[in-house]
This record gives structure tokens, sequence and C-alpha cells, in this order.
């Protein structure tokens, strides 16, 4: 039997999304608390890999394992045990086709920034500029560069695994807003590549406060090359909100505290 799950994180205290040796990983607990469960080992398969200190509200994962009692148990069951900064939102049963990451048709992520400093309560989750300002409204026309298909490798970064991915993708949103001192980025696309949300969340905010100009960003996109004039934003503001599936109503998931 397949499961389809929907985690939901706080990324600060965790060394990301994949397992590492060092154990303090998302995907470690919930493996260690599924191998309680089924007393057995249960391998996961997450649909992104967030780095270390970016949060999620919808990561989505699968997972095969025999289960005979009704799903809310096994909900009830993957709860218990995790750190409270780890909450399982939605367990549902799927079909063995379904691939929590190649069945992925879109992601959303949003990049939270704050013009001060943020409250503690808030701060793990917002970039704080402290006494900068930012230009919304310039940030905004350096936006529309970047939406569209394009090869974003100038917005990528070397995992240094050897691994290759296709650079180009379908920027299909691309929003920032304004409300007080809290600015929002907001990315929907086909995919992403290695720290692309929070390269081009880091552009945007130097054009925000005048270090880049909009037009520098179309140059940089076209430039395909990775250089120093684009500066990685600080993982705490990223939050994976959505990964989004062809046909996927939501219909039949047993859910918590947040819907899918």
């Amino acid at each position: 039997m397949r499961w389809k799950c929907v985690v939901a994180f706080d990324g600060t205290d965790f060394f990301g999304w994949q397992s590492q040796a060092g154990g303090n990983t998302v995907q470690d607990y919930i493996e260690r608390r599924l191998d309680v469960i089924f007393k057995q080992p249960v391998r996961i398969h997450g649909s992104s890999r967030t780095d270390s200190g970016v949060h999620a509200a919808g990561l989505v994962f699968h997972f095969d394992a025999e289960w005979k009692h009704p799903v809310k148990h096994l909900l009830r069951a993957l709860r218990v045990g995790l750190p409270k900064g780890i909450l399982i939102v939605s367990v549902k049963h799927v079909s063995d086709s379904f691939h929590a990451r190649y069945s992925a048709s879109g992601k959303r992520y949003v990049y939270r920034i704050y013009e001060g400093w943020a409250l503690p309560f808030e701060s793990r989750f917002t970039y704080s500029l402290e006494n900068r300002r930012l230009d919304v409204e310039k940030m905004k026309e350096a936006a529309a560069i970047l939406v569209g298909v394009h090869d974003f490798s100038a917005f990528a970064a070397d995992r240094g695994d050897g691994f290759e991915e296709n650079p180009v993708k379908d920027l299909r949103v691309l929003q920032v807003s304004r409300r007080g001192q809290n600015i929002k980025i907001v990315f929907e696309g086909s995919g992403f590549l290695y720290r692309m949300a929070r390269s081009i969340a880091g552009a945007l905010i130097d054009v925000g406060t005048g270090k880049l100009a909009p037009e520098h960003i179309r140059k940089i996109l076209e430039s395909k090359v990775r250089t120093s004039l684009v500066v990685t934003a600080p993982a705490l503001g990223l939050t994976l909100e959505k990964v989004f599936y062809e046909g996927d109503s939501g219909a039949g998931d047993v859910e918590g505290a947040a819907p899918e």
C-alpha cells in the first residue's frame, strides 16, 4: 500500500529535509517514527530537498507499507513521537503509480521579509532587514522579467554531488507584495533548481535596496552563468507552501490542523 503524506515543519533546528549521517533531518525523524510503527525499516521519498533552515507548510512524501486499520489511526500514530517542530498534516492512500517527486506538476514557495526587526515569535520565519528599506515597485519590475520559461542557471547553485538538472524551468508566478513592513515574494513554477528561489529572492532584495537595477536582472538571466552579482537570501525566510499534482483535489485525505 502506498501512502501520500503532507508534512509541515519549522526548519530552524533541523539540517534540512534529506537524510544525513548525523540524523538531525526531517526525513530521519519521520523514518525513525515509521520504523517504530511498522516494526521494520520504512524508506520515505520526498517531493523536495529543502536546505537547513528552510521551512515547509506542505512538503509531500510517500512510503509503502501495509496498514489494516483506519487511516486516521495511521495519522495519529505518525504524529506521536515526532519533535514539536514537525507536524504530519495529512495522510492519504494512493495508487502505486504516485511518486511524491516525479508526479509533481509544480511547487509554490513564499519568501518573507520584514523591514526592521521582526518580533521574536516571527523572526524564525522572516528575514529581518533591520535598517534597510525596499522599493517594492522596482522589485515587481524585476520580477516580471523572470516570469516564463527560461534557463535559470544564473540563479542556481552547485549541490556538489555531481547531479546535473535541466536548468530550464517554467516560473509561472513571481509576485512581490507589501503589507506595512512585511514584504512577501511568492514563487510558483514547474520546478526549482538548487537554491533557485533563495537566489531570486536575494537578487530581488538587492534590486529593492538599489544595489541592482531591474535591467541587471535581465542581463544576469540571459548570461546563464552564476556570478557574485547574485547573493543567496538567508534560509529562514523561505517556506515551501504547496506541491501540486495533476488531478489532485485532496479528496480522501485525513487531515489535521491545517489543510493540504
